[in-house]
């Protein structure tokens, strides 16, 4: 089975994808309290989300995760690292 690796030199952020993409949850940085707020979105490592609206003057950022659509505002979307395509885990 092949192997997809992301770069994390060139690590791309929930705000920098286009609306109508469909991203997968790389990892969540921050501290604890940032983590837990994700948690209760229900936004987790490996998850997909479909960007739904990122405009491009600014305001928040709508997703669709889990069938829910969310606001974030970009200071959270930069706290989450998404890769454009699922990554593969050899079991």
């Amino acid at each position: 089975m092949r192997r997809h690796r992301h770069n994390h030199s060139q690590a791309l952020t929930l705000d920098q994808i286009k609306s109508g993409e469909t991203v997968w949850v790389e990892s969540i940085q921050g501290g604890w309290g940032c983590c837990q707020r994700f948690n209760q979105m229900g936004i987790h490592a490996g998850d997909p989300i479909t960007v739904k609206r990122n405009g491009v003057l600014g305001g928040p950022i709508l997703i669709q995760v889990h069938g829910s659509e969310v606001a974030l505002g970009r200071g959270m979307a930069r706290h989450i690292t998404v890769a454009l395509q699922k990554i593969l885990n050899d079991t």
